[in-house]
């Protein structure tokens, strides 16, 4: 470092002060999962107790986002809303990923003819719109959390199947695998402790950004009516419960589509930077590659190639 120059501020002080909307994101996606653990430490009344009174009264002091026709604290039943609308959006991923690595795997490892019956299933899963196929499922499970879990669940285990196979297929072809099948372990054991571990990673990347897409799916079968049934709020039907009084009392569908929003767009900037990660992770470091005005110092081995060509004889 030349005399008088600021020292280098280290990578991570960069990282971090680089990055606020990702700690905006996670700030505001730990507030949510406190109020789906812990609801009654935020909010300031019950989400079900009606006031005839108070209905429709506009955001105030008194009730900071409003009331409903009912006279329900709006902040209150979004605040109890939290849990369901995410018990929705990671149960329907869990039972996705779980559907699809099982799929995935039977594919990849159950030989050619195998292989072709479940993506050609696969595939005609995909070629229908997916809150069609939801509905479809609805209609015989009927309404409530278990059947809307499912019917997400139905449209999302062909993305991680597909996902799951290209790994697996990638991975039982590499040399430690080949190791452990020429040492004769079973395939069991392959499959646990060399298979999934590898194969597993990208999904949880993926689930993490699939959380979004299955909490908006939720909320958009429980303003369809679906979903949890009143008088328990759930963002989707409190939205749905809105839209007859938007003219007259905005807040009521307003600040439940802002927490819909909100949610899904912090959980889609943290997945995308651990995926950003897990490429990165992934890709090869060119050799020799170090930091960057860095010059590395030459290790054990290259000083005895130099001794060799004669470079540092006395």
């Amino acid at each position: 470092m030349r005399p008088g120059a600021a020292p280098p501020r280290p990578r991570g002080a960069r990282r971090v002060r680089g990055t606020p909307g990702l700690w905006a994101a996670c700030l505001f996606l730990g507030l949510i999962i406190l109020a789906g653990i812990a609801p009654e430490l935020l909010a300031p009344a019950s989400p079900t107790e009606t006031d005839v009174l108070r209905a429709l009264r506009p955001p105030s002091a008194e009730h900071l986002l409003g009331t409903d026709a009912n006279g329900r604290d709006v902040l209150s039943r979004i605040i109890h809303g939290a849990r369901p609308s995410l018990l929705a959006g990671l149960g329907a991923t869990a039972l996705a990923v779980v559907g699809g690595t099982a799929l995935g795997l039977l594919a990849a490892l159950g030989g050619r003819v195998l292989d072709e019956i479940v993506m050609r299933l696969v595939d005609v899963v995909l070629s229908l719109p997916g809150m069609l196929l939801a509905l479809l499922v609805l209609s015989v499970t009927g309404p409530g959390v278990g059947g809307t879990l499912l019917a997400i669940a139905a449209f999302s285990i062909p993305i991680y199947a597909r996902l799951m196979r290209v790994q697996t297929m990638v991975i039982k072809r590499s040399e430690y695998v080949a190791a452990a099948t020429s040492l004769g372990l079973g395939r069991p054991h392959i499959i646990v402790r060399h298979i999934l571990p590898n194969a597993f990673a990208p999904l949880v990347v993926l689930a993490t950004i699939g959380v979004g897409a299955a909490l908006v799916a939720a909320s958009s079968l429980s303003f369809l009516g679906f979903g949890p049934q009143p008088p328990d709020p759930e963002w989707g039907a409190m939205l749905s419960d809105g839209r007859d009084y938007f003219a007259l009392a905005w807040w009521i569908a307003v600040f439940p589509g802002a927490a819909i929003s909100l949610t899904v767009l912090s959980i889609t900037v943290v997945g995308r930077r651990l995926q950003g990660r897990a490429e990165a992770s992934a890709a090869p470091r060119p050799r020799g590659a170090g930091h960057a005005g860095l010059t590395a110092a030459p290790g054990p081995r290259s000083r005895s190639r130099h001794d060799e060509r004669g470079g540092n004889r006395p």
